[in-house]
Order: C-alpha cells, then structure tokens, then sequence
C-alpha cells in the first residue's frame, strides 16, 4: 500500500488499521493517542439538536463500526496508550489513569450533550483535567468548523502531546477521524502515523495539515 499522504514526519494511511498496524514496531510508537468507535451505535443526525438548522453542519455519517462492542486490547499493549471513549469500554481495560476533558462553558449554560469526556491513559493512577469549552458554536476554539460527529479540539491534542511527549517522537493514531492529532503533532514537531478508513476524513485531515503549513510560511 501507498500513503494517502506523507510528508514532514506525518504519514496518512486511508485504510483499516487491521491492514496497517501489523507493519508498525510497537517499540517505534512513543504515544498512541486515539479516539476510536465507542460502540454505542452513537447516532450522527445532529439536527435532532439544531431543530433543522445549519443540516449540512449537523448531519454527518454513521461512525464506521460504532454498532459493536469496542474491544480496546489490542491497543493496551503499547508502552504509553491514551485512548478517549474508555468510559464505554472499561471493563476491558486495566488500571491506569484518567484524563477528564471538562467541555463546560464558563457562563454555566447547560451542554446539548455530556459536560465532559473521558480518556484512558495506560500510565501512572492520577486524574488530570484540561478546561476547553465545546458545545455546537459555543466553542473556545474551532467556532464554526464541525468535520466530524465525534470532533475533538487540535487545542485539546497539543496538550496532552505537549505533555506527555518530546520534540520527534512518534504519536499513532489508528482512529484518525478528521485529523486534530495530526494537526496536533505537526504543530509542535512529532511524527505521526494516522490511519483512517473514510477517505472523506482523510481529506480534512490533509487540509488541516496544508492550512497549518500555510500559516506557518507567512509567519517565517
């Protein structure tokens, strides 16, 4: 198989990561950072919540194999594994940490969906808490931008990378979606290995990166 797309350390693979990961040294991937399907047949159609409004914004595709339980335990074996979602999968995972992602806005409106979101971290036994407001538009950052029905913030990925991670490391995400891992990796100088099985999202991914890129040579 050929890249969908390969440059500056960030590689993009547009296929089943069944198909990619066999080809991966584990002892190469110093974080795998992800956010798979949850396996809870999460329902996509967002206009249930805008009352019709804004529908190409709100309606996106069913998560490609979210019908089924997620088994996470081909993904625990890494040496440093951060996987969202594990409050649905938890019994299948061994103790370990927990990262809080607190999407409450200050002005204390109510979320249309959950306050926050949780990640399993497969290192250390503490709770860590990252404040991002993220509700439809009420967002404190990407206002307006809705590439994915489970859409993460960039700003979320370049703390935990930032965190947990050094310039050149190498950060897998066999769970890409829309790509803010890969933003987040090309921003702050790790390599990336991104594998997604929506061609669509795989576009997104790459015209984050190129906008990133665009940004950067008219800053220099």
């Amino acid at each position: 198989m050929t890249p969908y797309y390969d440059r500056d350390g960030i590689t993009i693979w547009n296929a089943r990561c069944e198909d990619v990961l066999p080809d991966v040294d584990p002892a190469d991937v110093d974080l795998l950072l992800t956010d798979p399907p949850y396996g809870m047949d999460h329902d996509t159609d967002y206009t249930r919540f805008t009352k019709g409004a804004n529908v190409a914004r709100s309606t996106h595709q069913r998560i490609a194999n979210d019908a089924a339980p997620f088994d996470p335990t081909r993904l625990t074996f890494y040496r440093h594994a951060i996987i969202f979602g594990a409050n649905h999968f938890s019994e299948s995972l061994p103790a370990g940490s927990w990262l809080v992602w607190d999407k409450r806005s200050p002005s204390g409106s109510k979320n249309v969906m959950s306050d926050g979101e949780v990640a399993w971290r497969s290192k250390g036994r503490g709770v860590y808490i990252y404040s991002h407001p993220w509700d439809g538009f009420n967002r404190a950052s990407e206002r307006g931008t809705a590439h994915h029905p489970t859409q993460k913030p960039a700003a979320l990925m370049r703390w935990i990378i930032d965190r947990w991670t050094q310039p050149g490391d190498l950060a897998l995400d066999p769970y890409m979606g829309s790509g803010p891992v890969a933003q987040a990796c090309h921003e702050l100088g790790r390599r990336y290995i991104g594998i997604e099985l929506v061609e669509d999202y795989c576009k997104v991914a790459v015209s984050r990166l190129a906008q990133q890129t665009l940004n950067f040579d008219e800053a220099s």
